[in-house]
């Protein structure tokens, strides 16, 4: 792997690099965009859409700073740095280690379908809600009872993946329905890859520090819930959107008709 193995990912991902680009030059226009009138094709002209993006929206790039800190925090800590940790912190073996994310990441997977159905059927923000709730009380505990074998460890990571599905099922949903259709793209694309360089893939360098710094075995836990709270007050100021129409140019929100199909009537 060190000499040589390494490369094969990269050779995999060359090509399918290439097939991505080629659909990605395929791609048409999203048809909320399209049947803007030409007024409100005019202004979204890039100047235009950044200078309304920063002056206008700055509330809701805000919100999603809050919660794209909390989700990429946990996701980085939980599913990218629990490896270190497990055979450093926890002193774990390497095969052990690979079991335990590996059924816990499977047992996610098969649990993702369910939290996209059920943000569809209770909303976002209560989804969001309890998946922070959750993970504040709950992560001292379960880093607490890893350290006692497999089967804790297991336990503990599951559980908290558990708690966070319902934030990464409904990720695909919820940000892009934060902007209006004229900044929608410019707003999501910024907002959630500056928030995710700057809080999320620091994660495990961050966690991996401060364990080296304090000797806390518990660091990671604390991490997440400071991030989750974070979270969720951006999640209590967020607007719900469950249900609600992503057409015309003003913010999506459940019982407001937007401004499109006002006008067309």
């Amino acid at each position: 792997m060190m000499e040589w193995g390494w490369r094969v990912p990269f050779l995999i991902a060359g090509p399918l690099g290439i097939v991505g680009l080629y659909l990605r030059s395929k791609l048409g226009e999203s048809p909320v965009f399209e049947e803007m009138d030409e007024k409100s094709a005019d202004e979204g002209s890039t100047g235009k859409v950044f200078g309304s993006l920063f002056k206008d929206h700055w509330q809701q790039m805000l919100i999603m700073t809050g919660l794209v800190t909390a989700v990429n925090v946990v996701n980085y800590t939980l599913l990218s740095y629990m490896p270190t940790y497990f055979e450093k912190t926890v002193e774990l073996s390497s095969q052990t280690t690979l079991t335990i994310m590996f059924l816990a990441q499977f047992g996610m997977m098969l649990l993702m379908p369910v939290g996209g159905l059920l943000s569809d059927k209770f909303g976002r923000k209560p989804m969001w809600a309890f998946s922070m709730i959750g993970l504040i009380v709950a992560s001292v505990p379960m880093y607490m009872i890893m350290p006692n074998g497999f089967g804790f460890a297991l336990l503990g990571i599951f559980v908290l993946g558990v708690l966070y599905i319902p934030q990464l099922s409904s990720i695909s949903a919820t940000f892009p329905a934060m902007f209006p259709t004229q900044v929608r793209y410019a707003g999501f694309a910024i907002t959630y890859n500056v928030a995710t360089a700057a809080f999320g893939g620091t994660a495990p360098s961050v966690n991996e520090w401060l364990i080296g710094k304090t000797g806390s075995p518990l660091v990671p836990a604390f991490y997440m819930m400071g991030a989750c709270v974070i979270g969720l007050i951006a999640t209590l100021c967020m607007k719900e959107t469950a249900g609600a129409t992503i057409r015309g140019n003003q913010l999506p929100e459940v019982g407001v008709e937007a401004k499109f199909e006002a006008d067309a009537k």
